[in-house]
């Protein structure tokens, strides 16, 4: 698998057991194989970065594809609501956010690699919508394709990165790249607001529907 990582500066050795253990799937090496992306995630400002590239040799290693089944889109936001800090008011979402963390949230831990979509700041948006009862369940799986923030894959594991070798480090010039992600970012909240007047609320589920029916991380309505 050939991997980008954006970052500030060259990074030729991932360490194991450094980084944010409050990004999205805890502490790890967060990459894409998206190059465009890579250099997006470079210059979270209006200064100059790096795409560093690699390849991941996946053989003996344990991978967790989020976004195919048997997982959906609550296993996400539970694994999200665990590492994330992002506030949560008093009330139906309070009480929505232990539901779905002690329901839903999977065994992600136990795997080498993980790969699952990214959250953007635009991304909280739509979780706090959802956990406030104003959006259905569906415009929330709808709402992770938007502005195509792609997905991300995760080096959790001592044994993941023992297989990851640098090939390159590509400059990224922060003033054409930092635009584009603010653009990117800017186009997922315009659709989203768009999102949020597309469906009827009879005939959709909420999470307040969720809570009172009890749903389970194996009801067939998640699939």
């Amino acid at each position: 698998m050939q991997l980008y990582h954006g970052s500030n500066k060259v990074v030729e050795t991932p360490v194991y057991g450094e980084g944010n253990p409050q990004n999205d799937y805890g502490l790890g090496f967060y990459c894409t194989e998206n190059l465009e992306l890579a250099k997006e995630w470079a210059c979270p400002r209006d200064i100059d970065g790096f795409a560093n590239q690699y390849e991941l040799d996946l053989e003996g290693l344990t991978v967790c594809h989020l976004t195919e089944a048997p997982y959906h889109i609550l296993n996400w936001l539970a694994i999200l609501l665990e590492n994330r800090v992002f506030a949560v008011s008093e009330g139906l979402p309070s009480q929505a956010r232990r539901y779905i963390l002690e329901t839903f949230l999977p065994d992600y831990k136990r795997y080498d690699i993980l790969i699952g979509y990214r959250a953007d700041d635009s991304y909280f948006a739509f979780a706090n919508a959802f956990l406030n009862g104003t959006i259905s369940l569906t415009q929330l799986g709808r709402a992770m394709y938007l502005g195509r923030l792609g997905e991300q894959v995760v080096l959790r594991s001592e044994r993941a990165f023992k297989a990851i070798h640098f090939v390159d480090s590509l400059p990224v010039p922060g003033t054409v790249y930092y635009p584009k992600r603010v653009a990117r970012d800017r186009e997922a909240r315009s659709e989203f607001q768009r999102e949020k007047t597309r469906d009827d609320i009879r005939g959709n589920i909420y999470i307040l529907d969720i809570l009172r029916q009890e749903w389970k991380n194996d009801d067939a309505r998640l699939r």
